[in-house]
């Protein structure tokens, strides 16, 4: 349902552009097939809003999906449908089997506790439980040795107990497609995925997703590259999908010598005309931007003078026409003048990290087949 709160009412507005994310979910899905592609929507669909993503991915074929965590499979679940699978990539907390079972989602079995646990349930409630399971191939992150996989390919037990529906891994350097990690974590794998003949095999985050053919396996987990982060110096034809902007709560004129913001950090050296906008780090808005980063308005460039505030930021509208921006207008933070990658490249960080930090308190705005839906923070209807 849509917000019943007005969207003048809001101080900022996110842009979510749910048909950007289906086109390129579409131009992944054709480039790797015909492996089939999946969706990686852990962190509320980075930040996005899993309650929109996730039907709009519906919408457009997508019924494989990835989170992180257990609590994030019902509020999934509640919006994909029953005729989608669900796998939790961090696996299962001890004492949480039953209710994975009972959610019918998938765990990814990533130690030998977690295969441990999964199969003593099995074994309680006499039937093979569904699950996939990791193989860590050289990112020493999550997943069982090679040696201790083959072991359970060994282990006539393990296949009367375990539906295994996936196997996967997870490549380190995806984006730097010219490592040699690459292929040497691609071996590690294919060498444990002989010992399991007939279970689909999974290698490709997003940015594996833009590497050979080799690694697309027969199902990739594509994430942030669905949300337009380009993953890697291969990615190509991937759009946009989100739109910054933000109020203009008041307009100055300072005289030079004159100090900005917390710690007097900017001292004006001559003349300048500044706008505090309602925008901070409580919104996601990256503190560290003070004095580098940048709003824009009608194609001009304006910096960010001062530290950032937890509710506001300042910016030198010195290049503007006193007629061309006023209190309660808006300015640009991520958009057309301003990728998501370049504030990100600004705040020292990735587009990864910064993306899921958004949304606080910014009024969401989905756009989707010429429609609008606008809703609240929070609202995960």
């Amino acid at each position: 349902m849509p917000s019943q709160i007005p969207i003048d009412a809001f101080s900022s507005r996110l842009g979510i552009d749910l048909d950007a994310i289906r086109a390129n979910y579409r131009a992944i899905a054709q480039r790797i097939a015909p492996a089939r592609c999946g969706a990686v929507v852990k962190a509320n669909a980075y930040g996005l809003g899993v309650a929109m993503v996730g039907p709009a991915l519906c919408r457009e074929g997508c019924r494989t999906f990835f989170v992180a965590q257990l609590c994030e499979g019902e509020p999934l679940a509640r919006v994909v449908g029953g005729d989608s699978e669900i796998f939790i990539l961090n696996g299962i907390d001890p004492g949480s089997e039953a209710l994975c079972v009972e959610r019918g989602f998938l765990p990814v079995l990533n130690s030998t506790t977690q295969v441990e646990r999964w199969r003593t349930l099995a074994r309680a409630t006499d039937r093979p439980l569904p699950a996939a399971l990791q193989v860590d191939s050289g990112m020493s992150r999550l997943g069982l040795p090679p040696a201790a996989a083959i072991d359970l390919a060994s282990d006539p037990a393990f296949a009367r107990e375990v539906d295994l529906r996936l196997l996967m891994t997870h490549l380190a350097c995806a984006d730097e497609p010219a490592r040699p990690a690459n292929a040497e974590q691609l071996a590690r794998f294919r060498a444990v995925h002989a010992h399991f003949p007939g279970v689909p095999a999974s290698v490709a985050n997003s940015g594996g997703t833009f590497l050979g053919a080799e690694f697309h396996g027969d199902l990739a987990r594509p994430g942030v590259a669905l949300f337009g982060v380009d993953p890697g110096p291969l990615a190509e034809g991937l759009r946009p999908t989100v739109r910054l902007d933000a109020r203009v709560l008041q307009i100055r004129t300072i005289e030079a010598g004159t100090g900005v913001g917390y710690g007097l950090e900017h001292v004006a050296a001559t003349r300048q005309r500044l706008a505090t906008v309602a925008i901070g780090y409580a919104d996601g808005w990256p503190r560290c931007l003070g004095g580098i980063g940048a709003a824009w308005h009608g194609g001009t460039r304006l910096p960010i003078v001062g530290r950032v505030s937890m509710d506001s930021t300042t910016i030198d509208i010195s290049a503007l026409s006193e007629e061309a921006l006023h209190e309660g207008d808006f300015v640009e933070l991520i958009g057309p003048s301003q990728s998501l990658d370049q504030v990100a490249r600004d705040a020292g960080t990735i587009a990864y990290e910064l993306l899921t930090q958004l949304g606080a308190r910014h009024a969401r705005i989905y756009l989707e087949n010429g429609a609008t839906q606008v809703r609240a923070p929070g609202d995960h209807r």
